[in-house]
């Protein structure tokens, strides 16, 4: 069995070395990068191959790769980079790694076409300019073989480690025993539906209660297929920490050795210089970083326990490299990557681009996937504040730089006569002002040259408002009916905001499925099935499953308060009659509750009701923006032997995610249907709804109001031996197309 390696990842494995260089350089994105190749290409004679497929072997070690271009007739190879601003600014090391690649890429034409030398060209491509800067040398059959063989040698003793290592793994995984001593209900039918996905190739969609054990019931049986249907990598991908969290937990348990497991944290939480710029001039862990990697990643994929935050930090210092860029390194060496859902469905996701790169077949499971409709359309939005653009033109840079403090100026300009022709303080375009963006694009072709060729000079504000418009841009070249243009006022906002607000993120996140090998998308809440398949982009042939709940009726007593209405223009009569049903349901049962509004103005106003009324009942109320340790100290308030109410808003941090068993919750209050607040924007998106799919107000607010109704009562019951009341506050409850999305297990009274 041989080891495959891509060539560009043989490259950064063993021509990388000295400084981790990352100071700011302007780069494309990946639609300019691919204009820019097929640009160059189409300048090419007749007869230019361009994509050119090659493969080539060394000891047991099989290389490929795909050259940029190739003229048979000059026998002549190209390698072509992409890049803004000034070529000169490129730091050596990047140079010196092109130069590898080309070489590797030579090795293998050579060896294929029985060629005695090569002509190889780096063609750096300028996208701004579309001018080619062309650095050639003419390299002999034998010298190519030696410079690919010497990488090959350095690689091969990892590579041999790695074939054993994946030896090891899929026998480990093909005996993997079931953790516990038996599934519990419906986590079997869950195991099996996301062994056959796998099995299959095909992507599943699965709605499973809460409380059965869904991320062991979907790890194990992937874990359990990899090897029979050859899986690299498999990603979990979670919405909150508490995912992340429960995928590490259950990774611990279920599989030992030899399998690694990585967790990703965002750059903030893993920077040990905020302070500091990401070069060796600055950031001691920058300094020699490649120098030092090979032994960081030695120790790395010795260690025994998963490589969570906390353990791949230790060993990171332990190095003198930096944690963030060591996990980074370490997602190409690892089974399991355990992190958040935009390392693969964002638009420079790096999850996605080694999957791409590297050709990998992945297993991909996504938690909590109901999250991934509001997750994806943010990540595909953008917006244009006046704030950012404000400090932009204050900014130090645009004191001393003419060019720049113009192309600012006339952003501003055309912002300002939009801001003026704008009569309603809200308002909806058919497309992007084409004034607007000529000036954004010429404002980030002004500032790309700046920082080319400023590449030391931390500006804040300037960045910040430079890749504010660079997303901006991107979105509105790509705009289309699943999104649309707006700008709105807003209080104590001077100036309105312009947004490309993405609505449906299926186009860019179809891709994505596509990539994987199989995938699977679970979550207590997926009704009704084809909202999610629509909006999220799922294949055509993927499969559903709705799992039947293990809990009874007897169980879990619903109670719809239909004598109430929360309505907002009702909010005041209400407080006094939810307060006496809440206080009447605890003197009947004492114990612990957790009571759900709509906002936190709700909220405080029912509490401030019920500790006038009820003030010897005890009570706690989630605030806004709570630190962790906030939200520990909130959540530790639920013991087995205490008793009182905490009041939390629905579709914040306690209405999912998180397990409260046994007496530590006996009930919830939800006062609420959850619907999104009609306003300007969200009609907006009702209208276009409803032009897509013919059901706008169902996509807009009634499926993702109940679905966070759905999470928030589902706290209640854990297991099979729990019991417990939830009371679903509003008389809108008792509609037949409001209980019809309800769980079927549910007994309303």
């Amino acid at each position: 069995m041989s080891y495959v390696v891509a060539v560009r990842a043989l490259c950064e494995f063993t021509a990388k070395q000295g400084d981790l260089d990352l100071r700011f350089t302007p780069a494309p994105s990946s639609q300019e990068g691919i204009e820019g190749h097929q640009l160059v290409a189409a300048r090419r004679g007749p007869g230019y191959e361009a994509e050119l497929s090659l493969q080539g072997a060394h000891k047991g070690l099989s290389v490929r790769g795909r050259a940029d271009g190739y003229d048979p007739v000059t026998k002549r190879l190209e390698e072509v980079k992409t890049f803004k601003g000034r070529l000169d600014t490129q730091p050596d090391s990047h140079r010196q790694l092109h130069w590898a690649q080309l070489k590797v890429y030579g090795a293998l034409l050579c060896q294929r076409s029985g060629l005695a030398e090569l002509e190889l060209a780096l063609v750096y491509f300028n996208v701004g300019s579309q001018q080619e800067t062309v650095l050639t040398q003419r390299c002999g059959a034998v010298e190519l073989q030696q410079h690919f063989e010497l990488l090959c040698e350095r690689f091969l003793a990892w590579a041999g480690q790695e074939l054993e290592h994946r030896a090891a793994r899929d026998a480990a995984l093909t005996a993997l025993q079931f953790p516990f001593d038996g599934f519990r209900e419906g986590q079997r039918v869950l195991a099996e539906a996301v062994y056959r996905a796998a099995a299959s190739g095909q992507c599943l969609l699965a709605q499973a209660p809460t409380g059965i054990g869904k991320t062991v019931g979907t790890l194990f049986p992937l874990l359990k297929a990899a090897p029979a249907q050859q899986l690299d990598k498999i990603f979990f991908l979670a919405a909150k920490t508490s995912g992340r969290q429960l995928a590490l937990d259950a990774l611990q348990r279920i599989a030992a050795r030899p399998l690694r497991v990585l967790e990703l944290v965002a750059r903030d939480k893993a920077c040990e210089h905020p302070d500091k710029a990401c070069h060796g001039q600055s950031c001691p862990l920058a300094a020699g970083f490649y120098d030092r990697l090979p032994a960081a990643r030695r120790a790395a994929v010795a260690q025994a326990a998963p490589l969570n935050q906390a353990r791949l930090r230790e060993l990171a210092l332990e190095h003198q490299v930096c944690p963030y860029y060591l996990s980074q390194e370490m997602v190409r060496w690892s089974d399991v990557v355990v992190g958040d859902y935009n390392y693969y469905f964002d638009v420079t996701a790096l999850l996605h681009g080694f999957t791409s790169v590297n050709q990998w077949k992945v297993g991909l499971l996504v938690d909590e996937a109901h999250n991934l409709v509001e997750r994806g359309r943010k990540m595909y939005s953008a917006e244009l504040q006046p704030a950012g653009l404000a400090a932009a033109r204050k900014s130090p840079a645009a004191g001393t730089s003419t060019a720049l403090k113009k192309a600012l100026d006339k952003v501003h300009r055309a912002w300002n006569a939009l801001n003026k022709a704008q009569q309603p303080d809200y308002q909806v375009y058919d497309s992007f002002p084409d004034k607007l963006l000529l000036a954004l694009q010429q404002c980030c072709s002004a500032i790309t040259e700046h920082l080319a060729e400023h590449p030391t000079q931390v500006d804040a504000a300037l960045q910040g408002f430079y890749f504010e418009a660079l997303h901006l841009v991107r979105m509105a070249e790509l705009l289309d009916r699943h999104s649309m243009v707006d700008m709105g006022r807003q209080p104590g906002i001077k100036g309105a905001v312009l947004s490309v607000r993405n609505l449906v993120p299926a186009p860019f996140l179809r891709p994505r499925f596509e990539a994987c090998g199989t995938s699977t998308l679970f979550s207590a809440t997926l009704q009704p099935p084809h909202y999610f398949s629509d909006l999220l982009g799922l294949p055509a042939s993927h499969r559903g499953l709705e799992v039947a709940s293990p809990f009874s009726a007897e169980q879990l007593r619903v109670r719809v308060a239909g004598h109430i209405s929360t309505r907002y223009q009702r909010r005041a009569a209400s407080l006094a009659p939810i307060t006496a049903l809440m206080a009447e349901q605890f003197k009947q049962q004492p114990g612990n509750y957790l009571a759900f509004f709509s906002s936190y103005d709700y909220l405080q106003q029912v509490a401030l009701q019920f500790m006038q009324d009820h003030p010897e009942i005890p009570l706690w109320q989630q605030s806004r923006r709570m630190a962790e340790a906030e939200q520990q100290q909130f959540l530790a308030r639920f013991t087995d032997h205490s008793r009182g109410i905490g009041f939390a808003v629905l579709g914040g941090s306690f209405a999912e995610g998180i397990d409260l068993p046994g007496r530590r919750l006996i009930g919830a209050f939800v006062a609420t249907l959850g619907l999104p607040q009609i306003n300007p924007v969200n009609e907006q998106i009702r209208l276009r709804m409803q032009a897509l799919f013919g059901a706008g107000y169902d996509y807009t607010y009634l499926y993702p109001g109940l679905q966070k109704v759905v999470q928030a009562a589902g706290r209640v019951i854990r297991g099979s031996s729990d019991r417990g009341v939830v009371h679903l506050i509003d008389d809108r409850f008792a509609r037949a197309e409001v209980q019809a999305l309800l769980p079927g297990w549910w007994k309303l009274s």
